[in-house]
């Protein structure tokens, strides 16, 4: 059986290592109350439809724009908010009152919603979401998101709403 031999040099990396997954927060639930709010972006509201119609998906789709909304603070996910998507897309303008749609977060707070393949406008290919106080009965602020897509291939967007109480 061979003889384990701690070395300086793994003494300091295992010491190293510990400090390190020390400071970054590895118990979550204790940091958990310091979960930022999420920012509205520029150009976010660009084309915005106040109160564009809950639906099943936009066009025919194709894209999955997908996310979830939580509670600033705690995390807590938050069921039944109202999120509004639109883009630019192979079916039409960003401005088309056909490229707005809205849909329900479900009860663990995520939400999805099909629509046709975005495409670049104004050299980027990106979505819109919103998250509009004045069409939600919910008490949190507004917030509007304009992420921009890693590729113009891409058939899929992720967002990640944390909302601050109003």
């Amino acid at each position: 059986m061979p003889d384990t031999v701690l070395t300086r040099r793994a003494l300091l990396v295992s010491g190293a290592t510990l400090i390190v997954a020390g400071g970054t927060g590895f118990s979550v639930p204790s940091r958990a109350a310091d979960l930022a709010a999420t920012p509205t972006m520029r150009g976010g509201a660009n084309n915005y439809r106040p109160g564009a119609p809950i639906v099943a998906r936009i066009g025919n789709g194709g894209f999955l724009m997908t996310g979830s909304v939580r509670r600033a603070g705690d995390g807590a996910p938050l069921a039944g908010r109202r999120i509004q998507m639109w883009a630019h897309t192979t079916e039409g303008h960003e401005r088309d009152e056909r490229s707005h749609g809205a849909t329900l977060s479900a009860d663990d707070g995520t939400f999805q919603l099909d629509m046709p393949q975005i495409v670049p406008a104004f050299g980027q290919a990106h979505g819109h979401l919103a998250y509009d106080a004045e069409h939600d009965d919910g008490g949190f602020e507004t917030v509007f998101l304009r992420p921009v897509m890693s590729s113009a291939n891409d058939t899929t967007l992720h967002v990640e709403f944390v909302l601050r109480p109003a």
